[in-house]
């Protein structure tokens, strides 16, 4: 006979529940962002929407990096971080961009913004069925979360309303294309096999020093340019793949 295994302390227990508990606080307070972000675009305070979903963008980057280092990791966290997301960057940016500069045109600008519902939770879904056969060091789509950052940037860099029909006209073009590149299958790579401990070559820092630059001196046209930069690096990276496959050998 074996020896008998010791009862599990009480403390212990306790510890493993807690750890447990700790990422699903950090999915609820991306929920909660996503949801004064609503409330905040309703109310017509549009940078405070715009600032709500960044802070659940960085929540939502912390729960799972702290699910896997106190191996907590579950598939009810999974879902749930799941429909979090949903709200904080489907639904959250749709009302903000229907609210910022869509109001105005009535039925296709509730179209628009519902659209770009429809194409962020479908993404999320097709997320969560291919985590275990896509490349890792692609994305499949845009990322719901880089699609709400491509529209709370936007606001970030103006957020007054919109009153210029033409910047409406181009702010429902930019929500239905950036609707299509997330249930594209376009690539986008997602940075994960970025190896930091390798050499690099020496113009690499002064580029580094550059952009924290211009992020200093114009921090919302930066990051608006970096989120536009992502969102069509995805294009352009199948459009020179295309190019190239169509060159003589």
């Amino acid at each position: 006979m074996g020896e008998p295994v010791p009862p599990r302390s009480p403390r212990v227990g306790r510890l493993s529940r807690g750890l447990f508990v700790l990422p699903t606080l950090f999915t609820v307070g991306n929920l909660f962002c996503g949801y004064l972000s609503i409330w905040a675009s309703i109310r017509g305070t549009f940078e405070a929407a715009a600032y709500l979903v960044i802070v659940a963008a960085v929540l939502d980057a912390l729960d799972g990096r702290i699910a896997r280092l106190t191996n907590s990791t579950s598939e009810f966290g999974e879902e749930y971080d799941s429909l979090a997301d949903l709200v904080s960057f489907g639904v959250a940016p749709a009302v903000l961009a229907y609210s910022w500069g869509l109001s105005d045109f009535h039925r296709m600008g509730w179209m628009a913004s519902f659209l770009f519902v429809v194409c962020g939770s479908m993404r999320l879904a097709r997320f969560n069925i291919q985590t275990k056969v896509v490349d890792k060091r692609y994305f499949v789509g845009l990322p719901i979360p880089a699609g709400a950052g491509t529209i709370v940037t936007l606001v970030l860099a103006t957020p007054d309303r919109l009153v210029s029909r033409v910047w409406m006209a181009g702010l429902l073009v930019l929500t239905v294309i950036v609707s299509y590149l997330m249930i594209s299958t376009i690539r986008y790579r997602s940075f994960k096999d970025l190896d930091l401990k390798r050499r690099w070559p020496g113009w690499i820092l002064p580029v580094i020093a550059l952009v924290f630059a211009v992020i200093a001196y114009q921090p919302r046209v930066a990051f608006l340019a970096a989120a536009l930069a992502f969102a069509a690096s995805g294009p352009i990276g199948k459009l020179v793949g295309f190019l190239r496959r169509k060159q003589p050998a």
